[in-house]
């Protein structure tokens, strides 16, 4: 019963919930938006997009791994067709409406004045069969269009990672899965520790 109320129209009780648990982190004191990261993979790398784009001001950091981003189209690649008895299918079109609402890929928008779209870093694996690289290399292109214009006033980086010769996870390497660790730990301590991000600045923590 909880699984399902999660899945199809009601897809948005995840985001609910994801943003009620950052609010109430926030409220209690253990932390402030300024200083809260989310990350997550695969369906998590939806929760996250979908979180930052309809809460831009309750988070300083996201991280994005492998997520399905493009919720219109995503039946269209490898296996994804079988996702769709739990997001629905936009071939429907009362299931494009829902969809549509929440879909990463299809809801970037500058954010409102005075508030800055968190940092965020998108990885992928450029062999992933799963969850195809578009997903991922479509929302950052979307991001930086949206949000990274001339005179736009973002100042958080927007980057995104692509391993080469790696999947979306499983029987990935140690060395690989400490390397991607290691990545995701230096962002989030760049990101949400006060440094400024500079330009052509490459994130490479040394290993």
């Amino acid at each position: 019963r909880w699984h399902r109320a999660g899945t199809h129209g009601q897809k948005q009780n995840v985001f609910d919930d994801m943003q009620a648990c950052a609010e109430f982190l926030c409220s209690a004191g253990y932390t402030s938006p300024s200083k809260l990261a989310i990350q997550g993979g695969s369906n998590g790398g939806l929760l996250v997009q979908a979180c930052v784009n309809q809460r831009p001001d309750l988070f300083g950091c996201g991280i994005a791994q492998v997520g399905v981003m493009d919720m219109l189209r995503f039946h269209k690649f490898t296996i994804g067709h079988a996702w769709c008895t739990d997001f629905g299918c936009s071939d429907k079109p009362d299931d494009f409406e829902f969809l549509y609402k929440f879909s990463p890929l299809h809801n970037i928008r500058p954010p409102p004045p005075g508030v800055q779209f968190p940092s965020m870093l998108l990885l992928t694996g450029d062999h992933d069969d799963r969850v195809v690289p578009l997903h991922s290399l479509k929302c950052v292109a979307q991001m930086q269009h949206a949000l990274c214009g001339p005179g736009s006033a973002q100042r958080a980086p927007i980057l995104i990672r692509v391993d080469t010769k790696s999947g979306h996870g499983a029987g990935k390497p140690t060395d690989k899965v400490l390397e991607e660790s290691a990545v995701m730990y230096a962002f989030m301590h760049k990101v949400l520790a006060g440094g400024r991000w500079r330009k052509g600045e490459r994130l490479k923590p040394k290993l």
